[in-house]
């Protein structure tokens, strides 16, 4: 007789942190810590983890957790009087005493609802008010959903303008072994290259050296395939126009106090984010983004985005 899934598990982490473990009856699992609303462990039914975190990560606020999905808002990069890529990943979340209704079709039984408002601190430095609210699911699949609800709450008729991204780390077995595809002959901007516009060339993007772009116009749906492995992640995204990869490599790596030397090569951040045009809410207003993913078997000779398609095939 198995025991009774328990969906949703509250308890500490690392450093006495809060945090929250959801399961689903197939065995994936999924921790998110308050602290950041960051997910940082997503594991299959095997155990084996999806997302990368650093050996050398920091759970020690007010310092970001290196790696899982840390959330970039109000801005990406950095740019103001903010600090790099916003205040929310360092933020103490709270659970959301009312929740927005979500869609019935959902069956997941394993989700949390956080929300995060304005702080007087982060006021000092970007003197809106507003609400975030995030919903985590782990689907019946396995699947792992956030969706994002962020609302002008101005008292003083001021739109406010946010630029914004999850910035989701997958561990790869080996970066020189994977490719990602759905980004082919898309234009990006070169963050390495003071955001130069270049269209990118090749029938997938592979790994040799730093990269660090934003893909601009990009489709709903991105495959990234670690060929080792012979696993596929499938992202999916809603409202969230752009695409940003990045990967250190070995040169950068050894510039980043919170990440090992040799740990780029098990890292890959493909992240769904709205970027090159700013998103503005006037008061009242609600911007929604979404972003799903799933971890499936692939074979080595995908050449489709789909990889269940492939499966059936052989």
């Amino acid at each position: 007789m198995s025991r009774e899934t328990v969906y949703v598990q509250q308890c500490k982490g690392v450093n006495g942190l809060d945090k929250i473990i959801l399961r689903e009856v197939r065995g994936f699992s999924c921790e998110v810590y308050l602290y950041g609303g960051q997910i940082t462990s997503w594991k299959n039914e095997l155990g084996e983890e999806l997302l990368f975190v650093s050996g050398k990560a920091n759970f020690k606020p007010p310092k970001s957790i290196r790696g899982g999905i840390p959330i970039c808002f109000p801005q990406f990069s950095n740019m103001g009087s903010l600090e790099q890529h916003g205040f929310a990943r360092n933020r103490l979340w709270t659970l959301d005493p009312n929740p927005p209704p979500f869609p019935t079709n959902s069956t997941s039984r394993a989700f949390i609802d956080l929300i995060l408002t304005n702080s007087e601190e982060d006021t000092k430095n970007w003197p809106h008010r507003f609400e975030f609210r995030l919903r985590i699911a782990l689907g019946p699949g396995g699947d792992l959903m956030m969706t994002s609800r962020i609302r002008n709450t101005n008292t003083d008729g001021k739109s406010f303008t946010f630029t914004f991204a999850y910035h989701t780390y997958f561990y790869v077995t080996d970066i020189s072994e994977v490719r990602v595809e759905g980004l082919e002959t898309l234009d990006y901007l070169d963050n390495l290259k003071n955001r130069e516009r270049s269209t990118e060339q090749g029938d997938a993007i592979t790994f040799e050296s730093e990269v660090d772009k934003t893909y601009v116009s990009t489709p709903t749906k991105i495959a990234i395939i670690d060929h080792e492995r012979k696993r596929t992640f499938v992202l999916r995204k809603d409202g969230l126009p752009d695409a940003v990869v990045w990967n250190p490599w070995d040169k950068k790596a050894k510039t980043i106090s919170d990440l090992g030397d040799d740990e780029y090569k098990h890292m890959l951040c493909v992240e769904a984010a709205c970027v090159e045009k700013a998103i503005t809410l006037k008061p009242g207003e609600e911007w929604k983004g979404r972003q799903e993913i799933s971890a499936v078997p692939s074979s080595y000779c995908s050449g489709q985005l789909d990889p269940r398609k492939v499966l059936l095939n052989h």
